[in-house]
């Protein structure tokens, strides 16, 4: 379930913190976030697809690390992406 190329650039380009940035945590962490929100479509409708549950769950985990990662870092960068984001995060 890979995201359209259009939508892949409208994040980077709202998350990105300089020109060509798109590796930076927050980035990152916006595509994840994205791609976990169609994986979690695309399972409600195929409950079986166990291989694609598996990504999801290590999406998650990449996704929580970078989080922790960011927290550490850069508390008001952290803050402000969970805000935007409406993702919950410890």
């Amino acid at each position: 379930m890979a995201l359209d190329q259009d939508l892949k650039s409208e994040i980077i380009a709202k998350f990105a913190k300089k020109d060509g940035d798109t590796g930076s945590a927050q980035v990152q962490i916006a595509i994840l976030t994205e791609q976990v929100k169609v994986l979690t479509e695309h399972l409600k409708i195929n409950k079986k697809d166990h291989s694609s549950r598996l990504g999801l769950l290590k999406m998650v985990g990449k996704r929580k690390r970078l989080l922790a990662y960011l927290r550490r870092t850069n508390y008001t960068a952290f803050t402000e992406l969970v805000a935007t984001l409406g993702i919950r995060a410890k």
